[in-house]
C-alpha cells in the first residue's frame, strides 16, 4: 500500500496500465534480415516528415507569435539533422535487428540517464528538446502499422504515469479508464482536473509509483485518502470492490437529480455550473444537469494543438462548445499558459525559478499582442453566435492583479472590436470578467469592481498564493488547504464586496465541488459555482439538506477556529449528521 495525495474521490479496482513516453511491447520480436531495410526505409520517411513539420510550425508560429519563439523549432530540426543522432538509431536498427520504435526508446533512455548527471541546467533543459523530437519521430513512426506495433489496449484500465499531460490524454482516445495515479502533480495538476471532470477516483503524488507497477498488474486506487495497493490479497481486492460498487451506486442514485433544480434546503436558488476543457465537457455538464459553463479552459485548445491555432479554428471550436452548452451559456477564459502549463512556441525554452509567479497567463497574453487579439476576436465572434441562440458568452481574463491591467485589457478589445468592424464580421461585445487568484487583487478588490462586468474566484491559485505553497510540489501540498483559516477569511471578505457592489460572483476552483467548502461558501453568501460536471448532482443533492441560516451558523462557528485540522474535522461532523452520503465526495 502506497500513499499519495488524493485528488478526485472514489474506489477503483482494475488493471494497470503504464504509460511511457514511447511504449515497447517487451515481447516484440526482432527484426528478420529482409525487414532491415525496410525498417530503415520507415525511419527516414517519418524523420522526414517530422522535418517538414517542423519547417511548416516554424513559419506559423513566426507569423503569429514571433521569431525568436519561433526558433525552438530550428533547434528540433537541427537534432533531427544531427549525424550522431540518426546515426544511433541506424545503427541498432541494422546491426541490433531493433525496430524503429524500440530504437527511439533505447536512446531516450539513453540520453535521460546521461543528462541525470550532468549539474548543468541548460544541458538538463536541452533534454527536454531532445524528448520533444524523438515523440514527434515516434508519432509518425506509429501511423503505419507493421510486426512488433503493440494493439489497442483495451478498458476499463487504471493509468499510471508520471504526470498525465492533454496530450497524453488525447492519445488515449475512447479507452474506458477507470483510475488515475500519477507520480507527480496535486490536487490541482493536469491528473486531477482531468480525473473529476469524469468523475474518475486518481492519485497524485506517489514517488516512484512506476518503478512498482507493470501494465498488467492488479491495482486499487482510493481517492479519498490517497491510498494505491499494487497487486492487493484476494481479501484486500474483495473489501475494495465492495467500497468500489458502493460508490458507483450513490453516483447513479446523486445522477437521478440532473433535471432538478438546484436549491437550498429552504428555497434559495443556486447557480451550478460547469468547468470545462473540451466539447467532451460540455456534452457531460449537460448530461449531469449543469446550468451552463462556468469556466471553458482555453488553453487545453493550445496544449492539445500542434501550433498556434488560429482564428477560424478557434472560432469552431467556440461555437461547437455553446451549441452543447446548457442554455448556450459559456464562460471563455483567455489563454492561461504558464506555472504548469507551457508550450515551446510561446517561449518557454527555459526554465523559470518561479513560474507560478512568473511569465505566465494575462502577462504573457499582453507580450503577445497579436496571438491575444486573435483569440479575442475568435471569443467575439462566438458571442455572436451565442446570441442566435438566445444565449451569452462572457470573456474572463486570468491571473489580474492591478487596475492597470484591466484597462489594458478594455483597450485590447475594443482594438479587436474595431477590427472586426472594418472587415464587416458578426461578432458581440461581451462582459468583461476578472479572474481573482491573487492576493493582491483579492485585498484590494473594492478599487477593481467598477472596472469589470463580474468576478469569478480561482481559488486553487489564490490558496497557493496566499499559503506560499506550490500546489504541485508534494513536500509542502499539504499546507494548499482550502479551509485554512486565512482562505476562508480572505474568501469571506471578498464575496461581502461583491455582494455590496452588486457584481455578479462565482467561484471556479476546485473547492467548489469539496463539500465541506461548498457549505461555508453558500454560508458566505455566494450563490454561483462552477466545478467539474461529474460532482453538479452531487453538490445539488447536499444543497437541498442545508438552510442558507444552517451554513451561515456553521460558517460563523468555523471561523472562530484558529487550525485547518480542527475546521476540517468539525465540517466532517457536521455533514455527518447533515448529509452522510457526501462524505464519499470528499477527499482528506
Amino acid at each position: 500500500m502506497r500513499k499519495g495525495i488524493p485528488v478526485s474521490p472514489g474506489v477503483a479496482v482494475g488493471t494497470a496500465y503504464c504509460i511511457h513516453e514511447i511504449y515497447v511491447d517487451p515481447e516484440t520480436p526482432c527484426l528478420e534480415d529482409k525487414e532491415v531495410t525496410a525498417e530503415l526505409d520507415h525511419y527516414e520517411a517519418a524523420r522526414e516528415r517530422a522535418m517538414a513539420d517542423l519547417r511548416a510550425l516554424q513559419a506559423k508560429v513566426e507569423s503569429q507569435v514571433g521569431h525568436a519563439e519561433a526558433a525552438i523549432f530550428a533547434v528540433h530540426e537541427s537534432i533531427l539533422r544531427d549525424a550522431t543522432f540518426s546515426d544511433k538509431i541506424r545503427t541498432w536498427i541494422a546491426k541490433e535487428r531493433l525496430t524503429a520504435q524500440s530504437a527511439l526508446h533505447r536512446l531516450i533512455n539513453e540520453y535521460t540517464s546521461l543528462f541525470a548527471r550532468t549539474k548543468d541546467e541548460y544541458l538538463r533543459e536541452r533534454l527536454n528538446d531532445v524528448r520533444d523530437v524523438v515523440l514527434r519521430l515516434n508519432g509518425h513512426l506509429s501511423q503505419v502499422t507493421r510486426r512488433g506495433t503493440p494493439q489497442p489496449v483495451h478498458g476499463p484500465l487504471i493509468i499510471v504515469a508520471d504526470e498525465l499531460l492533454p496530450s497524453q490524454v488525447v492519445a488515449l482516445g475512447n479507452i474506458e479508464v477507470k483510475g488515475i495515479v500519477t507520480q507527480a502533480g496535486s490536487q490541482t495538476s493536469h491528473a486531477a482536473i482531468i480525473a473529476r471532470s469524469r468523475g474518475i477516483p486518481a492519485v497524485s503524488g506517489v514517488p516512484g509509483i512506476l518503478r512498482h507497477v507493470n501494465t498488467g498488474d492488479t491495482i486499487i486506487v482510493d481517492g479519498r485518502d490517497g491510498h494505491v495497493a499494487i497487486n492487493p490479497d484476494a481479501e484486500t481486492r474483495s473489501a475494495y470492490r465492495k467500497l468500489e460498487r458502493e460508490f458507483f451506486h450513490l453516483k447513479d442514485e446523486l445522477a437521478a437529480n440532473r433535471d432538478a433544480p438546484a436549491v437550498t434546503a429552504d428555497g434559495v436558488a443556486l447557480q451550478l455550473q460547469a468547468n470545462i476543457n473540451s466539447l467532451a465537457d460540455a456534452q457531460a455538464a449537460k448530461a449531469m444537469g449543469a446550468g451552463g459553463v462556468g469556466l471553458f479552459r482555453t488553453e487545453y485548445l493550445y496544449l492539445t494543438h500542434p501550433d498556434v491555432p488560429d482564428e477560424e479554428e478557434q472560432l469552431k471550436t467556440y461555437r461547437a462548445i455553446i451549441a452543447a452548452t446548457p442554455a448556450h451559456e459559456v464562460t471563455i477564459r483567455t489563454l492561461d499558459i504558464g506555472g504548469d502549463k507551457t508550450v515551446p512556441y510561446l517561449g518557454h525554452t527555459h526554465k523559470e525559478a518561479n513560474p507560478f509567479m512568473g511569465w505566465r497567463s494575462i502577462r504573457l497574453s499582453f507580450e503577445h499582442p497579436e496571438l491575444f487579439l486573435t483569440q479575442l476576436r475568435a471569443i467575439l465572434r462566438a458571442a455572436a453566435f451565442a446570441r442566435s441562440k438566445r444565449g451569452k458568452v462572457r470573456i474572463l481574463f486570468p491571473m489580474i492583479t492591478t487596475l492597470e491591467e484591466v484597462h489594458r485589457i478594455r483597450k485590447m478589445v475594443r482594438r479587436a472590436c474595431q477590427q472586426l468592424d472594418k472587415e464587416h464580421k458578426d461578432y458581440v461585445e461581451a462582459d468583461i470578467g476578472m479572474m481573482l487568484e491573487v492576493p493582491a487583487a483579492a485585498i484590494s478588490v473594492d478599487t477593481l469592481l467598477h472596472a469589470v462586468d463580474f468576478v469569478s474566484i480561482g481559488s486553487n491559485d489564490l490558496v497557493q498564493y496566499l499559503m506560499a505553497a506550490d500546489r504541485d510540489n508534494p513536500k509542502v501540498s499539504h499546507l494548499c488547504q482550502p479551509l485554512a483559516p486565512p482562505v476562508l477569511r480572505v474568501l469571506a471578505r471578498v464575496v461581502e464586496a461583491c455582494v455590496r457592489a452588486g457584481k455578479p460572483l462565482t467561484l471556479c476552483g476546485e473547492m467548489a465541488a469539496q463539500p465541506r467548502a461548498f457549505v461555508l461558501l453558500v454560508g458566505m453568501g455566494l450563490r454561483s459555482f462552477s466545478m467539474s460536471p461529474a460532482f453538479i448532482p452531487s453538490m445539488k443533492d447536499l444543497a437541498s439538506h442545508v438552510t442558507v441560516a444552517q451554513a451561515g451558523e456553521l460558517l460563523q462557528r468555523v471561523l472562530q477556529l484558529r487550525t485547518t485540522h480542527r475546521i476540517k474535522r468539525f465540517m466532517r461532523d457536521q455533514l455527518t449528521r447533515i448529509a452522510p452520503s457526501s462524505n464519499w465526495l470528499d477527499t482528506e
